[in-house]
């Protein structure tokens, strides 16, 4: 059976619907950064999926071919993820102004993934699928301490989820820690194409800081 790391990390991608602290470790992702709505046909972010993808399943289907990645186990392709800002925005994101979002768009990659197997992958893909790659990076990212919650339903109603996570954060003793380095995340579990827009589930996290006593 495929490794499924939703189901094998169930405290990074299934927290309950209520607000909860959590250590994120380091990890790799395929990365693309861009700007402007979300929900703009042919604009950047939904392009910037189109690229993910391209490269997650050409590692995942590697071992069918001749590069062979040390390592190697079976698993499912991890869920989308995104890290959101605007610029002259720390604490909340303006849902109102989403031309003025920028974005980086995640998909984890598998710890076995080097950086060399990952240079392969993008010759690859663009080799094949004729397409430039060239914007599609290699990011290690080392999250820490945040506070996190699922967020069930539309995507413009996280304000109300985003409240109860920083009143909790601030109950235990920690403050918001929304930086140039440290962002507001998302972790999209259902394809809002297939899903009604009620029933959508969405992991928020934020990064936090323990407050000195």
């Amino acid at each position: 059976m495929a490794f499924d790391y939703k189901k094998e990390y169930k405290e990074f991608y299934m927290p309950k619907n209520k607000p909860s602290i959590v250590k994120v470790p380091k990890m790799n992702y395929i990365a693309v950064r861009g700007m402007g709505d979300p929900n703009k046909e042919n604009g950047e972010y939904k392009k910037s999926i189109e690229l993910l993808y391209g490269i997650a399943y050409t590692i995942k289907m590697s071992h069918k071919g001749a590069h062979k990645i040390n390592g190697f186990f079976e698993y499912v392709v991890p869920p989308l993820e995104g890290f959101w800002w605007q610029n002259d925005l720390k604490e909340m994101i303006d849902y109102n102004n989403k031309d003025a979002m920028n974005f980086i768009s995640l998909i984890r990659l598998p710890d076995f993934v080097t950086k060399e197997d990952f240079d392969w992958a993008i010759e690859q893909a663009t080799q094949k699928k004729k397409r430039d790659f060239s914007q599609v990076e290699f990011l290690t990212y080392d999250e820490g301490i945040c506070v996190q919650c699922m967020h069930l339903g539309s995507y413009d109603n996280e304000p109300a989820t985003i409240y109860l996570m920083h009143t909790y954060m601030k109950d235990h003793g920690y403050a918001l820690d929304i930086t140039n380095t440290r962002f507001h995340h998302e972790i999209y579990l259902s394809d809002p194409r297939k899903c009604n827009v009620n029933k959508l589930k969405t992991v928020i996290r934020h990064p936090i800081r323990k407050i000195k006593q």
